[in-house]
């Protein structure tokens, strides 16, 4: 982890960043079932500023796997090092948790976890599997790691049947190897075109404002299309805590729509931007939107 950046460098966030929250009984009533299950969420790991709303509204991005990544990128807020190993009940809590929350469209992320021969890839197969079988009418999206763009690997995740298979591109190539552990931008491209080959309806997303220039973007969202990837999506990164990766602009909300407008002209079928798009922020619109 980089060393504590000055705080005279934060930068002050802007009226547009300003989150709204939505503790209702819904809200409660999600977060009482995750619990009592012993589930992880990338809302909470994430410190997803959408999960007020998101929970409110009964949906939840689980995370399998653990909640301890082998990997240690400088934007990220999930904790790094050695995590256990996959607990064998897991797929079948959360497949009994979709269906106790009556979710509709599940989305499914995990941790990277390069301490298994396979990546966890069986792991993701099951979970798929369990889920489907205990909720048949609901759709299912996955956000995977690179998995080192292994072919096999990620046909196991495949045959599974997930409706929507999204791998995260983040960042720009010319700020990968800052920002990101082990990854590079090849390598992420690399496993989209591998998921996109084999007939996936693939997904991706990157964040803005950690120094990338706009010419940066547009080459980056162009490179996601010759890669296969149908769906988009862009946000604001904003720093977890001091120690991470400082952000260097707040772009504007009149800036992530001309982002939104240059992807569809590409070719895009969804693209999601605004400064607090995530990755599976109101993800069902883009499963309406690639028919599914």
């Amino acid at each position: 982890m980089p060393k504590l950046y000055d705080r005279a460098d934060v930068l002050k966030k802007p009226d547009w960043l300003k989150i709204r929250l939505h503790r209702t009984a819904e809200y409660a009533d999600v977060q009482r079932i995750m619990e009592r299950h012993g589930l992880h969420t990338i809302c909470t790991s994430g410190m997803c500023p959408n999960k007020a709303e998101c929970w409110s509204r009964r949906t939840a991005t689980f995370m399998i796997l653990g909640e301890i990544c082998t990997r240690n990128c400088r934007f990220c807020a999930t904790r790094s090092g050695r995590p256990l190993p996959p607990d064998p009940s897991e797929p079948g809590e959360v497949a009994q948790s979709a269906r106790l929350m009556q979710l509709r469209h599940i989305v499914v992320t995990s941790v990277t976890r390069d301490d298994l021969p396979d990546g966890g890839a069986a792991h993701w197969a099951a979970t798929v599997r369990a889920v489907r079988k205990e909720n048949p009418d609901a759709t299912i999206e996955l956000l995977i790691p690179d998995l080192d763009a292994n072919s096999a690997l990620l046909e196991t995740v495949l045959a599974s049947g997930p409706d929507i298979v999204g791998h995260n591109i983040e960042t720009v190539g010319r700020l990968t190897p800052l920002v990101r552990s082990r990854a590079t931008y090849e390598t992420s491209l690399k496993t989209l075109r591998l998921l996109a080959e084999r007939g996936a309806v693939t997904k991706s997303g990157l964040m803005v404002g950690l120094g990338e220039r706009d010419d940066e973007v547009l080459q980056t969202l162009a490179d996601l299309r010759e890669a296969g990837v149908r769906i988009v999506t862009l946000g604001q990164y904003l720093r977890p805590t001091l120690e991470h990766y400082p952000v260097a602009a707040y772009i504007t909300p009149e800036q992530f729509d001309r982002y939104r407008r240059e992807a569809l002209r590409m070719g895009f079928s969804y693209c999601a931007s605004a400064p607090l798009v995530r990755s599976s922020y109101l993800a069902d619109e883009a499963m309406r939107a690639v028919g599914r």
